[in-house]
């Protein structure tokens, strides 16, 4: 999946000059949390809404704080991503980064924005939860062929695979999470076990090995 896919098009955008109230009214209105900042065709900052609520306490003390401009609060430099770069890229970035928000930049060109809540969907749509479907987890030895032999039983049950999702699990071993078109997966469990797998979830005795 790509960041195109989950980006939110032609995001609204504000100029370094618009007044603090402004920008705060049109997350308001937007129900939005984060403002890219242009100047001319050129991506300069990003304000969120916490910026503007500590921008509000920090100037509370002038009178003019509400129509300070942007510029004053804004972050920048800005780290962007591009509508090519697979998700997962763009996640790790924000994660290593603590930010919330990606402004995405097709060359100079501002053409969307990802944000943490548009990465978290994005989760849920590759996991396959929101489809149905049921949940088997199962150990697999990190070697050539393993993950085909499991994929090669799913198939002579005629259950279609929704979503497969592996990660480490300790020196020489893995874990895969699949989402599987049928809901009767202890059933299929105890199946894997006959054929020597280790099933992890659902829990089936004396299964794990």
């Amino acid at each position: 999946m790509l960041v195109r896919e989950i980006m939110h098009a032609d995001p609204v955008s504000i100029g370094p000059d618009t007044p603090i109230e402004r920008a705060a009214a049109m997350m308001r209105e937007g129900n939005i949390r984060h403002l890219p900042v242009v100047e001319g065709d050129r991506l300069v900052g990003v304000v969120t809404d916490r910026d503007l609520r500590l921008a509000t306490s920090s100037l509370s003390t002038r009178p003019s704080a509400p129509s300070a401009p942007v510029r004053e609060v804004m972050s920048h430099p800005v780290e962007t991503t591009h509508p090519l770069d697979p998700i997962e890229v763009a996640a790790r970035v924000m994660r290593e980064l603590k930010i919330g928000c990606l402004p995405v930049l097709d060359g100079p060109r501002l053409v969307g924005i990802v944000t943490g809540v548009d990465i978290l969907d994005a989760l849920l749509q590759l996991t396959g939860v929101e489809r149905p479907s049921g949940r088997i987890e199962v150990r697999l030895v990190d070697q050539p062929g393993e993950l085909a032999r499991l994929t090669a039983l799913l198939g002579e049950q005629k259950l279609n695979i929704h979503s497969i999702l592996s990660y480490p699990d300790g020196e020489h071993r893995g874990r895969t999470v699949l989402r599987v078109g049928t809901m009767d997966v202890r059933a299929l469990a105890e199946r894997l076990c006959d054929a020597g797998f280790e099933v992890l979830w659902p829990s089936v005795q004396p299964c794990r090995r």
